[in-house]
């Protein structure tokens, strides 16, 4: 079993950034993919960014791109979403999730989540 628990989350205004962070425990496999999904209220999870865990492959979805940065840190089994410039669109629950494999985009594709941590973003 992999456990995730997801921090950093909270009330900003337009422009403004906040860091994210993902942290594993558990099970451990050797090939895992961990992505950052949200979820705003009425609309479906999706993949807002992702990353090979072991050799740091980054997948972006078009409308955080030059916005937010995906990273790990190996030694402390914790991923993190670094996110600036904050747009009233990217209020959501953000969501951690890894999967076993390669990283996809689609959210059932993933095997364990986390709890979630709100993002609200004020105009």
């Amino acid at each position: 079993q992999v456990r995730l628990e997801e921090s950093g989350g909270g009330l900003v205004q337009a422009g403004g950034s906040l860091r994210l962070s993902c942290a594993a425990s558990g099970r451990t496999f050797s090939n895992v993919a961990m992505g950052w999904f949200r979820q705003a209220p009425g609309k479906e999870r999706e993949l807002v960014a992702s990353i090979r865990y072991s050799g740091g492959n980054t997948y972006y979805t078009d409308s955080v791109k030059g916005r937010f940065a995906i990273s790990r840190d190996s030694a402390n089994n914790t991923v993190y979403l670094q996110m600036n410039s904050l747009k009233p669109e990217d209020t959501a629950v953000y969501y951690c999730g890894v999967r076993v494999g390669a990283p996809t985009t689609g959210a059932s594709t993933y095997n364990y989540w986390g709890q979630g941590t709100q993002v609200t973003v004020s105009s």
